[in-house]
């Protein structure tokens, strides 16, 4: 592995300072606790929670109120919210920041999801500007002294892109950073990000750090970014897949202590084997931990010299002690595969015609008539 060095860098979100300018992005069913805590333990910077619906939060919905939760060695603690109504997530907002959930917020704009974005959700939601205004606002006011940034995406598709009003809006409302996907809702993950448009928001947003998401599949990706869009920041979501570490090289590559990495076959056997544990501990269920780990299995030995029968059986254990000994058959020397290991790992996909509701893009403004309906936006879904 090659691994580009940058000059030290580190980035303030309000008051929190992080020693390298690195954030995971959430990700639905990935960025539990348990990843985070994995990812932590190879790296720096701050790692941000599954997205967490605010109705489902206001509500005080069980399994929502045990995803906000953090373990105690996270700090800074970070929550990432979806919502489409300005009054819910103030809401949820109070919540977070009068019970002391975490120390930072971050408003989710950046979901291309069919279910979410037909209710004017997601990445549909900044082009209706004046919603999209009030709830950072109100958002603003309710989070305090708590930093409070939001993620989004260049727009709807090329005709309809909305990343640089959304910017300038976001920065008048006092927001702490902003984060941007460089895709279209249209693109989903498919073809390349446009890192030209993190520049361009760059350019325009000048009082608060701008973060570049998108393509980051190593930590060379992440200094030409810097490099490139002069971006404040980075947003790491599918690079790290089944490579929690490279958090540790990005560390690295922005001037911080951190070890190096060897990614033999024992070397990942090693992080998956934490993964598993740390997961079967945030469930306090064994089965049900071992069976979350099962999705990871070919992103963590993507590359390697790992049979179809030992795959299978990973991606069906049910107990810490059949993974342990799936993975002892292995051959622990076996060193990092080299390119067949590297590239883009998770979803992609083909660009499609997002779904919308109906005369969506006839207007900017939000017709009184799709309130109502922006409601069922409001689900449990993450992404962007």
């Amino acid at each position: 592995m090659t691994l580009a060095t940058a000059s030290a860098r580190t980035l303030n979100i309000g008051p929190i300072a992080l020693d390298v300018p690195v954030v995971l992005a959430p990700m639905a069913g990935i960025t539990n606790t348990a990843f985070r805590r994995l990812c932590r333990e190879y790296g720096a910077g701050l790692y941000v929670s599954e997205m967490i619906t605010s109705r489902a939060l206001v509500e005080r919905n069980e399994t929502t109120m045990r995803l906000i939760r953090h373990h105690e060695s996270e700090t800074p603690r970070s929550i990432q919210l979806y919502g489409v109504d300005p009054h819910t997530i103030s809401e949820a907002v109070r919540i977070i920041v009068a019970e002391d959930h975490a120390d930072h917020i971050d408003l989710n704009f950046g979901c291309p999801v069919p279910k979410v974005t037909r209710k004017g959700g997601g990445a549909a939601l900044p082009w209706k500007s004046s919603l999209f205004s009030q709830i950072v606002t109100q958002a603003v006011k309710a989070a305090g002294d708590v930093p409070l940034t939001i993620k989004m995406r260049k727009g709807i598709d090329p005709d309809h892109l909305t990343f640089l009003d959304a910017g300038r809006a976001a920065e008048d409302a006092g927001v702490s950073a902003i984060a941007l996907h460089a895709r279209t809702a249209s693109e989903f993950y498919s073809g390349h990000a446009d890192w030209n448009a993190i520049g361009e928001l760059k350019q325009a947003v000048t009082s608060v750090p701008v973060l570049g998401n998108g393509d980051i599949w190593s930590a060379d990706d992440a200094v030409r970014m810097m490099q490139q869009t002069d971006c404040d920041g980075v947003v790491v979501g599918r690079g790290c897949l089944g490579r929690p570490w490279l958090f540790g090289e990005l560390a690295a590559a922005f001037g911080a202590e951190s070890h190096p990495v060897d990614a033999t076959l024992g070397f990942v056997a090693d992080a998956f084997r934490r993964h598993a544990e740390l997961l079967v501990e945030f469930f306090e269920d064994e089965d049900r931990g071992c069976r979350d780990v099962r999705k990871h299995v070919a992103w963590y030995f993507k590359g390697y010299p790992v049979g179809g029968d030992i795959r299978t059986g990973l991606a069906t254990a049910s107990s810490l002690a059949e993974i342990d000994e799936l993975l002892g058959q292995l051959d622990h020397t076996a060193p990092y595969p080299g390119a067949d290991a590297e590239g883009q790992r998770g979803r992609s996909g083909r660009p499609k015609r997002p779904a919308l509701p109906d005369k969506w893009l006839e207007s900017r403004e939000l017709a009184a008539s799709a309130s109502e309906m922006m409601r069922g936006a409001e689900i449990e879904n993450s992404g962007g």
